[in-house]
């Protein structure tokens, strides 16, 4: 067996040669939110974003001024996806259930799923402003029943974004903001003179976002540590180089150092695949950023077998991992590590990004480990409680309690246990003891 690799990308070493200057800057950015609150939050606006207003709050008549700028045929896509997703969090929400179970006579245990009570959600502009991004928090977090969303997105040419302004107000935002970046991210983490603070955040974001959510991790809670897009393409010879092609750069579009990946069994197809991405590139109105990611971060991986691909695919595991081969469910059944999957020909990433229901914030830089996507559960927290109801069930777990503190001599927590074995079970055990 051997695993062949046709393209290399940028090795990982050169990749984070920028994380310390991004670190140390967005450690400025925060102490100085921290310290002068909404002052900060204005001249970072007006050095990035070049935008003043008398407030970043939108209020409900310009909210509704925005929205009217979006075309009928806009306005009835952006429901659509809505729809979509809304069924699927739906449905997912009604698979966590709160449940209580009796392991004892008398003895009760349970627990309840709780909406996190606040969730700032960041919502990129930049070179692509991300409608669906909006969908894919603020609509969730409304599913999962959060008492308050706040949303955050940068002006685009200087003005709120219509549509992003749209999808916020339609997925349930109660309180709309046209800040971008870290300032936006900081504003709604640490708070100042305007802006409550929330409990968490979440939404994608370019690198000093990333990097201003894993510094504020702990303080707030965070859907993902997310880097740049990545896509993988799993192939074998039952589709074409012509496919691969564009779903490898159908995602490299989205920034410089978007890593984008093709697994295959198949020597012709890889081969005929870079040439077809050449080609494209020729075309692509987006080349200019796609041709870059795919020369300093495309690879082309061949390998002996199926067996192969999956131990390669799990290793790497990819953001966005698109199957299109023979055996499609197999690599379901065997897949541990990825964002998502997209199954067979018929099925894109793109799909995923914007309309099909499933979410598109998902754990990238091998992530996919230990952790999924965005969804509605990351909105609830669950939360354990106990309750006996008998005195023999008291006095029985009192002394096994008892016993079991005593064991690692924790005498308070014994004793805990003991007044309850002396009141309901009518045991005389000396203070400091062991229950018999």
């Amino acid at each position: 067996m051997a695993v062949t690799w046709l393209k290399r990308g940028k090795p990982e070493t050169e990749r984070a040669a920028d994380d310390a200057k991004t670190r140390a800057t967005v450690e400025s950015v925060l102490a100085d939110i921290e310290a002068r609150g909404d002052a900060a939050v204005r001249d970072l606006s007006v050095k990035f974003d070049r935008y003043d207003p008398s407030s970043f709050r939108l209020t409900p008549s310009e909210i509704e001024a925005a929205m009217q700028k979006v075309s009928a045929r806009d306005m009835e896509d952006i429901r659509f996806a809505q729809t979509q997703i809304r069924r699927f969090a739906e449905a997912q929400r009604a698979s966590m259930t709160d449940i209580e179970v009796e392991t004892l006579p008398g003895v009760f245990l349970g627990h309840r799923n709780i909406p996190v009570q606040s969730v700032g959600c960041y919502v990129p502009g930049g070179k692509f402003p991300m409608v669906a991004s909006a969908h894919m928090s603020v609509l969730t977090a409304s599913v999962a029943g959060v008492p308050r969303i706040v949303a955050s997105a940068p002006p685009v040419n200087g003005a709120p974004h219509p549509a992003i302004v749209a999808a916020m107000a339609l997925g349930g935002a109660h309180e709309i903001y046209v800040l971008g970046g870290m300032q936006a991210v900081g504003a709604m983490a640490i708070g100042t003179q305007t802006i409550k603070p929330v409990d968490m955040l979440v939404g994608p974001g370019n690198a000093f976002v990333a990097e201003a959510k894993r510094q504020l991790y702990g303080r707030v809670g965070i859907d993902l540590f997310a880097g740049p897009t990545e896509t993988m393409v799993i192939a074998d010879d039952t589709v074409d180089a012509e496919l691969c092609a564009t779903d490898l750069l159908g995602q490299a579009e989205h920034g410089y150092n978007s890593p984008a990946v093709l697994l295959t069994n198949s020597r012709k197809l890889a081969e005929a695949t870079m040439a077809e991405v050449d080609r494209l590139l020729k075309i692509l109105p987006t080349a200019a950023t796609a041709s870059v990611s795919w020369a300093d971060y495309g690879e082309v991986i061949v390998c002996d077998s199926y067996d192969e691909m999956l131990s390669v695919a799990n290793d790497i595991a990819s953001e966005h991992v698109q199957v299109m081969t023979n055996r499609d469910d197999w690599f379901l059944e065997n897949m541990h590590s990825y964002g998502a999957l997209f199954l067979g020909p018929r099925t894109n990433v793109a799909n995923g990004d914007k309309v099909i229901g499933t979410n598109h914030t998902l754990p990238t830089k091998k992530a996919g480990r230990y952790t999924g996507g965005l969804w509605v559960g990351k909105f609830l927290k669950t939360h354990s409680y106990q309750r006996i109801t008998t005195d023999a069930a008291a006095a029985e777990i009192g002394a096994y309690g008892s016993r079991l503190c005593m064991l690692e001599g924790f005498v308070g927590h014994a004793e805990q246990c003991n007044i309850r074995v002396r009141r309901y079970g009518g045991q005389n055990v000396p203070y400091g003891a062991a229950a018999e």
